[in-house]
């Protein structure tokens, strides 16, 4: 996954799984926490994909950077990953300017058009 941001031009320094986070009786926790100085990704991991993922991982980026105050000034991108995804949840997932990582035989690959722009929170 890093070596796919960085070929994206988002380099990163650190990578935590599993990034958890509670305050003022809210929670928030998300799969693959991506960070740089001034960026991060979050990354929602799915075996299969849906569209309701998608809009669970929407409602995540609008919290993270209140329950994660340490990146507020941090550009804030998101990503779905999952081995199974349709063509419509993909399009759907674009559409909300979320990377998207899919899996390509034995390997992941970003599944974005060139020129695409994400979403920045």
């Amino acid at each position: 996954m890093v070596r796919l941001f960085q070929a994206r031009g988002i380099e990163v320094h650190e990578v935590h799984p599993g990034a958890q986070a509670s305050r003022h009786g809210e929670a928030i926790a998300i799969d693959l926490l991506v960070v740089n100085d001034g960026a991060l990704v979050a990354v929602e991991c799915k075996s299969k994909l849906t569209k309701e993922d998608i809009d669970q991982h929407l409602q995540r980026m609008e919290k993270l950077k209140r329950l994660f105050p340490l990146y507020k000034n941090h550009q804030a991108l998101g990503a779905v990953a999952a081995m199974v995804m349709s063509d419509s949840v993909r399009d759907y997932a674009l559409s909300h300017g979320l990377f998207v990582l899919r899996q390509s035989s034995d390997s992941i690959e970003i599944g974005n058009p060139e020129g695409f722009s994400p979403t920045i929170w």
